[in-house]
């Protein structure tokens, strides 16, 4: 029996992954207008508050906008060779609908990205991550209404035209199954009373179905040597038990996220959706083109994040309470570890999540968000041992390198996020993600001071190795 090689392929892309709205700060500054973001005080799930009388975290950030180039100059030091943000759209449109950009926010990024570019680190652009312009949704009702694929496509072309000696990786929309989860994030949607939800949810996602097929149409035309794929929030579904009831329930609360990439990455409706539309009460409207452009314009990878796994059973009320994993639903795997917010651990979960992506698609995989949150304590002597965050890492690192071993075309890694941001579940800074520790607190109080922690050296490390050296 012949040994199989186990290893991270030649030109890997390896680097860290943010959001802009997550980072930036300067929310109103170079032309900036409000976003869907700037008005949730307590994270993609506390209500759309746009009285600013509340202290709302994502105002700030931690300064990126300002503070970019001593970042960058820290993510070369580890050695990426790629960086994942987004555009702010509400820097090239405020209010979404203007016909003409900003230039002062087409500028910031031209800054960034010949930064980036400086040191050898290639942008991957996600072109709509968590954050719209509230214009859109004030005076449109967000993706619910049609017109929005217009503004969507106007925007993405000009980024395009502006960024297409820049940035050769894009994304169209972050984690696009989100919008069935916290519709006003992912989809700017708010509901007025009796409304149908699940029908909102569904036509808007149609929308961004669409827009985000234009945008692959638009890319391909501007940048014929660009890669642009879609994003998914992904956690692989076991069942609790080896039930029947159950085994179907964990199937269906997978096909829940893999229908929004079924269509981008296939090019169409999966037939199990008539099923589920029809119980539902769901009644798309599309118009008669909609079903050439969904086929004719898919993606060229998938994207996806990966931190847990979740388990599903027919009988929630038999099994316990939920496993806290944010919003996506299930119940706790008593053979699993958690973080301290609930999210369970599990890096085997994520050769199985690589293995079921690629067996069903066959498309390159980039796993563009993975990462630990923790509250971390800053030592004397600006001292962080983020052991915790290192074993975490490693640990998934290895069934990546098993998942690129038994067959999946895995092309890069982005963790999330390689510096400490303000997080979108809880918009709280005490829970941490990055090598880079930032001294801010949930209050906002800190001098914004960089610190290396124990896991930057680490892994930087990886880098230098293409993933040989784990431990």
């Amino acid at each position: 029996m012949s040994k199989v090689e186990k290893k991270f392929p030649e030109g890997f892309l390896w680097g860290g992954a943010v959001a802009a709205n997550q980072v930036e700060g300067a929310y109103l500054e170079g032309g900036k207008g409000l976003s869907t973001a700037d008005v949730l005080p307590h994270g993609i799930m506390s209500p759309f508050d746009d009285s600013m009388e509340n202290y709302y975290p994502y105002h700030t950030g931690i300064d990126f906008y300002h503070r970019y180039k001593e970042d960058v100059a820290l993510f070369a030091e580890m050695g990426f060779n790629c960086f994942r943000t987004s555009v702010a759209w509400t820097r090239i449109f405020p209010n979404g609908d203007e016909l003409e950009p900003n230039e002062e926010g087409l500028q910031y990024y031209d800054d960034l990205f010949d930064e980036l570019l400086k040191r050898n680190i290639q942008p991957v652009v996600t072109i709509s991550h968590y954050e719209m312009p509230l214009g859109l949704v004030k005076n449109y009702g967000g993706w619910k209404n049609r017109k929005l694929i217009e503004f969507y496509e106007r925007y993405a072309k000009v980024l395009f035209e502006r960024y297409k000696d820049k940035v050769k990786y894009w994304m169209t929309f972050n984690e696009i199954n989100v919008v069935l989860h916290a519709p006003f994030t992912g989809g700017g949607l708010v509901f007025a009373e009796g409304e149908n939800k699940k029908n909102t949810m569904y036509q808007a996602a149609h929308h961004q179905f669409v827009a985000s097929a234009l945008a692959v149409k638009a890319c391909h035309e501007i940048i014929p040597d660009a890669k642009i794929g879609c994003m998914l929030s992904y956690l692989p579904t076991y069942a609790l038990t080896s039930k029947p009831e159950d085994v179907w329930e964990a199937l269906e609360l997978d096909r829940e996220a893999v229908f929004f990439t079924d269509i981008q990455v296939r090019g169409y409706y999966p037939s199990y959706t008539k099923r589920y539309f029809a119980e539902n009460d769901i009644h798309i409207e599309m118009e008669d083109s909609d079903a050439d452009i969904l086929h004719n314009y898919k993606v060229d990878y998938l994207g996806f994040s990966y931190y847990m796994s979740r388990t599903a059973t027919a009988t929630p009320e038999e099994a316990g309470t939920t496993n806290a994993n944010m919003i996506m639903g299930g119940v706790k795997n008593p053979h699993l570890k958690a973080s301290e917010w609930g999210w369970e651990i599990d890096p085997k979960g994520l050769r199985f999540a690589l293995n079921t992506l690629y067996d069903r698609y066959q498309v390159p995989l980039f796993i563009v968000e993975n990462g630990f949150g923790a509250i971390d304590v800053l030592e004397e002597g600006d001292i962080v041992n983020d052991d915790y965050r290192i074993d975490y890492l490693r640990d998934h690192m290895k069934e990546m390198k098993e998942a690129i071993a038994d067959g999946v075309d895995l092309i890069g890694y982005t963790s999330w996020g390689p510096i400490d941001l303000v997080s979108a579940s809880t918009a709280e800074m005490k829970k941490r993600y990055g090598f880079i520790y930032v001294d801010k607190d949930n209050e906002g109080n800190g001098t914004l001071r960089r610190i290396k922690k124990k896991s930057f050296h680490w892994y930087k490390d990886v880098i230098a190795t293409n993933g040989e050296n784990l431990d």
